[in-house]
């Protein structure tokens, strides 16, 4: 027995039912609601890459190359595709905290939209609400749609190719698949090598299924990839060709060159851990121990402590859907566009898991989101498929078996933040035995099938739901936001890892509202006495003051507007400028003031990494602190390098 020949795979739609268009709406709407709800509470979220926008504001320069500051010393650490629209935002409508982070809020609605777009195209209407609520609820996607990292496009950017490859698929268009390359080249630019995890499996499903010739198959996939690479690589061209002295320094790069930081620090060291630069140092995982501040790697990562409540509650549903979706399919013809959309869906969630399994490198829990699209898909399109044939016996093993996984995953995920609201897994535990129960009993089902979908689907939600209202009534700051409540063993988020932000720094926070709490590589606004001091004669200098690292001075360019040189760029690992360098520029008046990072004049962020205990970092404090006396100005120690005479 197959789905095909069972007529189990629903064809398309041939109408649209009257519900169909007011639950759409209802669905974009509460996206919209839940993801701009309170939404100023975080003030400017990610201060590193909030500061790049102010600099945008200021610089055209800076806004092209992504540079950390206005006078353009160093770039941020990624390609500067999702700058781009929170600069634009901010140029239309001035430089705040929700002209930077609204933008991401919108991208959330838009990638519900499309994938529900891309969804119902194939299979059912329902199947698409479902898979866009899914997204929508995620408690890592309610996270990231929130914050100013470059994740949030990149998602909805991978949704479009998807929804751009679905349509070539349906004809063999060559105008969609090359669309297709065009978003993925976009979606390079807004982080890099990341946006590439789906290539695989799209080229294979594409070369595999879509209904025209194998020739002209292989020409579309390389007319596609041509504008995948055009579309990605202009940018990257640029930057290569012009000379180092037209252009800021390549901040995450170990030589100002884009192609290190493209296929090193943002690309192949991500996955060996051999990345220069890492905040952790060398000797992460991968190292002696297999383990370090990025955590163990393996096939159960994804539903460790630290990540396993941010994307993992339906991963357990998706892989059995999947898994049902493919055998019941088998005997589909080579061109069924409904099993390579399967397949679309499946190889983006199983590639991209394994990669962020078994990755040593650099690793945060947020980039998880990229997840996100292919568990809704999965969950929708195998869902509604096999709930119109639950009359058959296996089909409806199936889903009950798949409904009883997801009841006690998500019941353990809830049992690690067993003082948070214990009702919700009480609830979940209760109502989803009920349901498994129900759907195995035929007479059951023929009475009451739509209140046990309905109940199945609240059930299976409940627990994402819950972590995601969480994740919206909460600010977040700081460079590793996590989503949901605090979970006993987990690292990341704000108080769980790296304590308080630069101690020199320390004042109110985000427009001057109440500090912040003290997540990883936070930074604070600085205090009135601080500031005061920074502004004085300011336009006499090219950069108000220099710190080690971009994480100490973000707050001080963000609240006085002013440039500040980010020794080292952004944690303080990049070699630049070199002692000698800094002394030429503090010779020749640009430099006015220097902070003695956190722990002294060699500390950085405590001493971590080269631009730390080591490298031009600590030799620059060194320095400073060698021919410049320090006052204390606020919280913060500052020595005047306008006094400097040679």
């Amino acid at each position: 027995m197959t789905l095909e020949r069972e007529g189990a795979v629903a064809p398309r739609e041939p109408k649209r039912d009257a519900w169909v268009r007011p639950a759409l709406v209802v669905l974009l709407v509460a996206t919209g609601a839940l993801y701009l709800w309170g939404l100023g509470a975080s003030g400017w979220a990610n201060s590193y890459y909030s500061a790049a926008v102010q600099a945008a504001t200021k610089s055209w320069k800076a806004m092209f190359f992504g540079s950390f500051d206005a006078s353009n010393f160093i770039t941020v650490d990624k390609t500067p595709g999702s700058l781009w629209i929170m600069d634009i935002a901010a140029r239309l409508f001035g430089f705040n905290a929700w002209t930077v982070l609204v933008p991401q809020a919108l991208e959330g609605v838009a990638a519900v939209g499309v994938l529900y777009a891309t969804v119902k195209r194939v299979f059912t209407r329902a199947a698409g609400l479902i898979a866009g609520a899914v997204l929508a609820l995620t408690p890592v996607a309610a996270l990231m749609f929130r914050f100013n990292n470059p994740d949030a496009l990149l998602t909805l950017l991978l949704v479009g190719a998807a929804y751009a490859f679905v349509r070539a698929l349906d004809g063999a268009s060559t105008k969609w698949i090359v669309a297709m390359g065009a978003l993925l080249g976009f979606a390079f630019l807004a982080k890099m090598l990341q946006a590439f995890l789906v290539v695989p499996g799209f080229g294979l499903v594409y070369l595999v299924a879509a209904p025209t010739s194998l020739g002209r198959r292989v020409k579309q996939l390389v007319a596609s990839g041509a504008a995948m690479i055009v579309a990605g690589g202009w940018w990257i061209a640029i930057v290569a060709l012009m000379p180092a002295s037209a252009r800021p320094y390549i901040g995450g790069s170990q030589t100002n060159n884009i192609f290190n930081l493209m296929f090193g620090y943002n690309g192949f060291g991500r996955l060996t851990g051999s990345e220069t630069g890492s905040v952790g140092g060398q000797g992460g995982p991968g190292g002696a121990t297999g383990v370090g501040r990025w955590g163990a790697t393996g096939l159960t990562r994804l539903f460790n402590a630290e990540i396993g409540g941010q994307i993992s509650w339906l991963i357990p549903a998706a892989l059995i859907l999947l898994v049902a979706m493919l055998w019941f399919s088998r005997g589909a013809k080579r061109t069924d566009l409904r099993r390579a959309s399967v397949l679309l869906w499946g190889s983006w969630l199983v590639i991209t898991a394994l990669t962020f399994s078994l990755a040593r490198g650099i690793f945060h829990p947020y980039y998880t989101v990229a997840l996100a699209p292919a568990i809704g898909a999965v969950i929708g399109i195998g869902a509604t498929t096999l709930w119109r044939h639950r009359d058959n016996r296996v089909i409806r093993t199936t889903l009950a078996a798949t409904l009883l996984a997801t009841v006690a995953w998500s019941c353990k995920l809830l049992a690690r933040s067993g003082s948070w609201h214990p009702g919700v897994r009480a609830t979940v535990l209760v109502f989803g035995l009920l349901a498994c129960g129900a759907i195995v009993v035929p007479s059951l089902l023929k009475q009451w099938a739509p209140a046990i979908a309905g109940l199945s689907l609240v059930v299976a939600l409940a627990g994402p739901s819950a972590y995601a209202i969480e994740t919206v009534a909460a600010p977040h700051s700081g460079a590793i936001p996590s989503a949901g409540p605090a979970v006993a063993g987990a690292q990341f988020g704000p108080g769980r890892f790296g304590g308080p932000g630069p101690q020199a720094l320390q004042g109110p926070g985000p427009q001057g509202g109440p500090p912040q709490g003290g997540g990883f590589l936070e930074t604070a606004a600085p205090s009135a006495s601080l500031k005061a001091a920074l502004t004085k004669d300011a336009s006499s200098y090219t950069w108000v003051v220099a710190t080690v690292g971009a994480t100490s001075g973000a707050g001080i360019q963000i609240s006085t507007g002013l440039p500040v040189l980010a020794i080292g760029g952004f944690n303080g690992t990049d070699p630049t400028p070199t002692l000698a360098q800094f002394e030429q520029l503090v010779a020749q008046h640009k430099v006015h003031y220097f902070i003695a990072g956190r722990g002294g004049p060699g500390g950085g962020f405590g001493g971590v990494g080269p631009g730390g205990s080591s490298g031009t970092g600590a030799e620059i404090s060194s320095w400073v602190s060698q021919h410049f006396t320090a006052t204390t100005v606020g919280n913060a120690t500052l020595y005047d390098l306008g006094t400097y005479a040679s």
